[in-house]
């Protein structure tokens, strides 16, 4: 069985509209999301592990009041890679660049690398 690959339409769907559950079906359940920004530098990256992590995290960025945006999606196979540029109420910006492997049951691992304004 080959890579349950979403769709770059369904990805900027569930992200832009903040939509949990469709966020959480995108990854398969004992995916792997390793992210690094200021707080989690390459030599500490923060990792999640798994659907409950991965759930929790979902669950802060949509619960934060921001806008979300996905620019640059491309799917090649067993690849997935996007930009996401996200905005608070009060202007400060966020920028994360995304890079996936799929598997059969949806994303497999995940780096995101992400700067925003101080």
């Amino acid at each position: 069985m080959g890579p349950r690959v979403p769709s770059i339409e369904a990805l900027r769907h569930a992200v832009e509209g903040r939509d949990r559950e469709g966020m959480k079906a995108l990854y398969a359940p004992d995916a792997v999301v390793t992210i690094i920004d200021t707080m989690n530098p390459p030599s500490r990256p923060r990792t999640l592990r798994g659907a409950v992590e991965i759930g929790a995290w979902i669950a802060d960025i949509c619960g934060r009041e921001m806008t979300h945006a996905i620019e640059l999606g491309v799917i090649d196979g067993n690849r997935l890679a996007f930009l996401e540029r996200c905005t608070y109420p009060d202007g400060v910006r966020v920028v994360a660049s995304c890079t996936a492997e799929l598997g059969p049951e949806g994303i497999r691992r995940q780096t995101t690398v992400q700067a925003w304004d101080d």
